[in-house]
């Protein structure tokens, strides 16, 4: 189906393969996102780190599911935005783009400021305001060449964060079998009973399902992937699993690595593991390792995102139509680029000591727009298509929504506060649009 068929022309170019997208996927969710919020993860689970990207991971594959469904249902370029307008209404979806920039305009801001935060260390004599302008200005001139050119820089990307996460995996389990940390692997970093509570789980899971950021991405791509519709869904699913096994074996190692240790501070506690398996060779890795993965490959990947978000809100009339402006040459949504590249930088510095407030609102940001997807999958599915299919267009995304709705729940009390006073803007911005009298998207039809 062409998107021609949903009342649109074809701009952006058409040049993903299936394994672009997977790779754009995981790029997105970084192989070595846990280097960066382990400390953070740890606290909060009381030891339980693999527990947590467990219970991350069985959340985020029914909304994996749900991404599945509805862009294959819709191959457009607006994801969550474009799902819930089309699912349910004009006015969910508008309010499913809102909740979902809060995800994705402050999730490369928080990148920026998780590398600057592993620099500093090393480079104590750098302004932190160096390195976000530096990190920005290389991504929005790598995003604005194209599509083709962001997915050829993934893939080194990628190749260059395997291997760091080996060399970490390999050191570090020889370094529990010499006997330090907790002399082997154990079950503490699955299940310790001692310390076991469902509130302590999903407390450290509202943070850890930080790292799973990104498969929702892949959605973001759907017009410029060169293949069948399906492949969206498809690399979405198993990029996330992918992934979520290797978070789940490197959090499993280093935290029982990490057993009887005292950490510095939660900013730099996977560093230090790494110190204790490998010596100052592996932490400046580590370090090296994180800052080139998240300021630059997710980041990059994550103001691609956003950039097309934008786009796919104001072609619909939902933004300022300046946002929908495609560049002749590049093929890429060039004004949406740039104005994200000066949010994230502007987010950046406002945030660069409270990096543990910014990513619990980047969460509530997308889990609140996971909401709406669920919803949506059921609606248009169920209640309008009468579909029969139970498992798939019912009970996966009633799981999805339960499991995302506890999470949110126990959040903490100030993400819960920013949250609700990004969505009190998007009422205003909403109504004043509705004053304005904005036009409607086109006819909303799908297979």
């Amino acid at each position: 189906m062409s998107i021609q068929e949903f009342g649109y022309q074809q701009q952006l170019r058409r040049a993903l393969k299936p394994r672009d997208l997977l790779v754009y996927g995981m790029i997105f969710m970084v192989p070595i996102a846990p280097f960066a919020v382990f400390g953070f993860v740890w606290h909060d689970a009381k030891g339980m780190v693999a527990l947590a990207y467990l219970v991350g991971l069985v959340g985020m594959f029914f909304t994996a599911q749900s991404y599945a469904t509805m862009s294959a249902a819709f191959p457009l370029a607006g994801s969550v935005y474009t799902y819930a307008q089309r699912g349910l209404s004009e006015t969910a979806g508008f309010f499913a783009g809102w909740l979902i920039l809060l995800d994705y305009l402050l999730l490369p801001s928080l990148l920026y400021v998780i590398s600057a935060a592993a620099l500093r260390p090393i480079l104590p004599g750098v302004p932190g305001w160096v390195w976000l302008a530096a990190f920005v200005g290389i991504n929005a001139l790598v995003n604005l060449r194209g599509i083709e050119f962001t997915a050829r820089v993934n893939r080194y990307m990628l190749v260059f964060e395997l291997v760091t996460l080996a060399w970490f995996v390999v050191a570090a389990l020889w370094t529990l079998h010499r006997g330090l940390g907790a002399g082997g692997l154990t079950l503490r970093p699955l299940y310790d009973p001692s310390s076991f509570s469902l509130a302590t789980v999903a407390g450290a899971t509202s943070i850890a399902v930080l790292s799973f950021l990104g498969f929702d991405g892949i959605s973001t791509l759907a017009e410029e992937n060169g293949g069948d519709a399906r492949a969206v869904g498809r690399a979405t699913v198993f990029a996330l699993l992918l992934v979520g096994l290797l978070f789940m074996a490197q959090t499993w190692i280093a935290a029982d690595l990490a057993h009887g240790m005292r950490f510095a501070s939660d900013d730099t506690a996977f560093y230090e593991v790494a110190q204790r398996a490998g010596g100052n060779g592996l932490r400046l890795l580590t370090v090296l390792g994180t800052v080139l993965a998240s300021a630059i490959a997710n980041a990059m990947a994550g103001q691609a995102a956003v950039a097309r978000v934008l786009f796919a809100m104001a072609r619909d009339g939902k933004l300022p139509a300046a946002l929908a402006r495609v560049h002749p040459r590049f093929q890429t949504p060039w004004v949406s680029t740039l104005v994200v590249a000066v949010l994230s930088l502007l987010v950046g510095l406002t945030f660069e000591r409270h990096l543990d407030d910014l990513t619990r609102v980047v969460n509530f940001g997308a889990l609140s727009g996971f909401v709406l997807l669920h919803l949506a999958v059921i609606n248009h599915h169920v209640r309008r298509g009468g579909s029969r299919r139970w498992v798939r267009h019912l009970v996966m995304p009633l799981l999805g929504l339960a499991i995302i709705l506890y999470v949110m729940f126990e959040m903490d009390r100030a993400a819960k506060l920013l949250g609700a006073a990004w969505i009190g803007l998007g009422v205003l911005y909403f109504a004043a649009m509705a004053v304005r009298g904005k036009r409607a998207a086109p006819p909303l039809t799908a297979r």
